[in-house]
């Protein structure tokens, strides 16, 4: 057994701490888009954003570990995308419970929307694509946080609350 790519008693296909540094990343990047939530709503935050971002990250390298693990043993060919596409519809049904509807108005979606970002940002970050990661959690937070403004100041006309 490889020392440098086992997890505990498991051989790993990466080494553990490549794992470890991917779900920090993930949970770096969840915690930028889940700071703007928490400062500009009571709705899911940063606590939920990192553990969206690192849960996706996880099932992801889980995943590829037993894609590894199964094609390595036997000659059948396992298709790791399947649970990439079961982690995407995991976090849509989360982020689909933060919606809620208030009167005549819809509340949560952009909570919604971000977990479900959150949570694609972690999948990208278990794969190694910490630019991109990185490149689409700062995105959001400039989606989220300025163009709140613009919607709230110039397109409904709401004025800003002095204290």
């Amino acid at each position: 057994m490889d020392v440098g790519n086992s997890i505990g008693w498991v051989d790993s296909h990466l080494p553990a701490h490549i794992m470890a540094i991917r779900l920090a990343i993930a949970a770096i990047l969840g915690a930028l888009i889940g700071f703007e939530r928490e400062v500009n709503t009571a709705e899911a935050g940063l606590r939920t954003h990192i553990l969206v971002s690192v849960a996706a990250a996880l099932f992801t390298i889980l995943a590829f570990e037993i894609f590894h693990t199964i094609q390595g043993a036997s000659q059948t060919n396992p298709d790791p995308i399947r649970a990439v596409e079961a982690v995407t519809a995991g976090i849509a049904f989360l982020g689909a419970g933060a919606i809620f509807r208030s009167g005549a108005g819809v509340q949560g979606l952009t909570t919604g929307a971000g977990m479900w970002l959150a949570g694609a940002v972690g999948v990208a970050t278990s794969l190694g694509y910490y630019l991109i990661a990185a490149g689409v959690a700062l995105l959001a937070v400039i989606v989220m946080a300025a163009l709140r403004a613009f919607a709230h100041h110039i397109v409904r006309g709401d004025e800003p609350k002095s204290d």
